[in-house]
């Protein structure tokens, strides 16, 4: 159920008592201390009148029932107690003087103290993909990390890198803008590109304030930090490494292709992806949040380009395969011409293996069950097809196969085709029901 469908069917003020806001607990506190005190300061000032007062409500019970006359004190207190109680709060959190403002601070801290209490969640991937599912994920829970991928070298960001040494911001960006509460206007700030403009052409407006915070902090992980408190996005986003990270691949005819931009490009199958320095240094908040992980995701996202290049750093591949979380991957609904050309689920999933060194980064696998045929028309001249789902193969290898409905259909501009790409919301919740079954099979 809606938090919003849920506030409609009782009185807005009364939503303060609602469980889980963790506010009756203070208020309770507040009546029992002032009663304390004010039984404290008859004691010290013998205040004669206070007995006299009790006499006369002792008359009175005498001519009435005392049931009736209690509930009537009590319920007259608490009122005007409750009523003083939330005027000063509102007074305090300087909340305009009208129900829509009242109501909307309600629902927003309803849903930050239950997003609180939500589970610890690692996702791990670059690019478009990631950011797609951090728009679900943020409604299931505040305690997300995001290790985004720093190999991107070309557009905005390989300009940026090139020009002031920092860390591609591409990707950090997006997946800023994706968990930020406001999240329609700060994604078309942040996404914001400038055209026909001396200097600033091709940039995003998000990749030159992220450059800018960069060179006021000192680094990266300051940059973004700094930058989430004014976009007061939900979790955390936190480069892999702090290294200068240069992805190449050496391909099936043995020539090596340097840059994550030229490596699709270049018409060759992939054997194998390394990075440059080899010894890429890992962010420390990074291993710590994977080891206190309860749910670790791996993509969507491209397999050679956002997702691996995260597992080229060793101790991350190897914090990943000794974490106790619940771990998942989701694959691609589509193969990515020169990167994936022909790739099933199980290929997919073997050369994550192969790359991170280790048998037990992954549980489970989640793909797409259907795909309508309408859909396929965009892709075919591009040469990309249904990643297929080979289930058995898949199964002999211990891992799970998750099948759902993920997709979100949406149009180009021109209006005449579809492409394919997965829906947030559908994403989000099929993960998070994989992982609450998983944890009541634990608990049986």
């Amino acid at each position: 159920m809606k938090v919003s469908k849920f506030f409609l069917k009782i009185p807005k003020d009364a939503g303060w008592l609602l469980p889980g806001l963790e506010v009756k607990r203070w208020f309770i506190l507040i009546i029992f201390g002032a009663i304390i005190a004010t039984i404290g300061l008859c004691i010290i000032f013998n205040l004669r009148p206070v007995f006299s007062l009790i006499r006369m409500i002792i008359k009175i019970t005498q001519m009435m029932p005392s049931e009736i006359i209690g509930w009537l004190l009590i319920i007259l207190g608490g009122l005007c107690f409750f009523i003083g109680w939330l005027k000063t709060n509102y007074s305090i959190l300087d909340v305009n003087n009208n129900e829509r403002s009242r109501h909307a601070l309600l629902e927003d801290l309803y849903r930050r103290r239950k997003l609180n209490r939500g589970p610890k969640i690692v996702a791990i991937g670059g690019g478009t993909g990631l950011s797609t599912m951090l728009k679900g994920i943020k409604k299931i829970t505040n305690n997300i990390t995001a290790v985004v991928t720093v190999g991107d070298d070309g557009g905005s960001s390989g300009k940026l890198r090139e020009e002031m040494g920092v860390l591609p911001p591409g990707d950090i960006r997006s997946c800023i803008a994706a968990l930020a509460d406001d999240e329609d206007l700060v994604a078309k700030l942040f996404q914001f590109r400038f055209k026909d403009c001396a200097g600033l052409s091709g940039h995003s407006f998000g990749n030159l304030f992220l450059t800018a915070m960069c060179e006021i902090t000192g680094d990266m992980v300051r940059a973004v930090k700094e930058s989430s408190k004014v976009l007061s996005i939900r979790g955390r986003v936190l480069p892999p490494t702090l290294d200068d990270m240069r992805l190449a691949a050496e391909m099936e005819d043995g020539s090596v292709i340097k840059g994550e931009s030229n490596i699709p490009e270049s018409g060759k199958k992939i054997k194998k992806l390394f990075c440059e320095p080899d010894n890429c240094k890992p962010l420390e908040d990074v291993l710590w949040a994977i080891h206190d992980a309860e749910l670790i995701i791996l993509g969507p996202g491209s397999l050679y380009t956002s997702v691996i290049p995260n597992l080229l750093i060793k101790e991350i591949a190897k914090a990943v395969n000794d974490s106790k979380a619940k771990k998942i991957y989701v694959c691609n609904i589509m193969t990515q011409p020169g990167e994936t050309d022909g790739f099933s689920v199980s290929d997919h999933i073997k050369t994550l293996i192969r790359h991170a060194g280790y048998e037990h980064i992954i549980d489970a696998v989640l793909v797409n069950k259907e795909l309508p045929k309408e859909l396929l028309a965009p892709y075919k001249d591009a040469g990309s097809v249904p990643v297929v789902i080979d289930t058995q193969q898949v199964e002999s290898m211990g891992i799970e196969v998750v099948k759902k409905n993920l997709i979100e259909d949406r149009r180009f501009e021109d209006g005449h085709s579809s492409f394919v790409r997965h829906s947030p919301g559908r994403l989000a919740r099929s993960i998070y029901y994989w992982f609450r079954k998983k944890e009541k099979e634990k608990r049986k």
